[in-house]
């Protein structure tokens, strides 16, 4: 009786130790996706800011060419 008590601690302390790893490596990875999906936001956002300053020039230059007509 002894020996299959020590078998199931055993297994159930194999059990936790290898949900711990599969918990630790998943915040690890979803930490990851975090950071690569914010360094996107980040390059997406300089884009737009790009771009509107872009519109923002040709809009004054558009309207400096309708004021001389």
């Amino acid at each position: 009786m002894d020996k299959n008590i020590g078998e199931q601690l055993n297994r159930a302390y194999e059990a936790y130790r290898q949900a711990c790893m599969d918990r630790d490596h998943a915040v690890k990875e979803l930490q990851q996706k975090t950071e690569n999906y914010m360094q996107q936001i980040r390059e997406q956002q300089e884009k737009i800011e790009l771009q509107n300053s872009i519109i923002a020039k040709l809009k004054s230059q558009l309207a400096a060419l309708n004021a001389n007509r």
